[in-house]
């Protein structure tokens, strides 16, 4: 986030200086050179930037996560209540 937020702010800053001719002048030391091409400001406002990625590899934080095994075991227990005639589940014919 704060990287998008800088090249965001750079941007609008080379943006800003490609319009205004004195920040521009100010940016190269007094006055603006004849042959502008190798200039930061004119390679942003005609869209020349490239982006380079870096041959370094990435540092990545390792997070080590332990798991132990958890054994359950549950008991069936059946109902030792006896409940009278028509409290009890319903019975279907065809199994009966």
């Amino acid at each position: 986030m704060a990287t998008t937020l800088f090249s965001l702010a750079l941007w609008l800053f080379m943006a800003a200086a490609e319009i205004s001719t004195p920040l521009h002048s100010w940016l190269h030391g007094g006055a603006i050179p004849e042959n502008d091409n190798d200039c930061a400001i004119v390679a942003i406002a005609h869209g020349k930037v490239e982006a380079v990625t870096s041959g370094a590899p990435a540092v990545v934080a390792v997070t080590w996560i332990e798991i132990y095994p958890c054994l359950k075991f549950s008991d069936f227990l059946p109902s030792r209540v006896c409940l009278p005639d028509g409290r009890g589940p319903p019975v279907l014919p065809a199994v009966s």
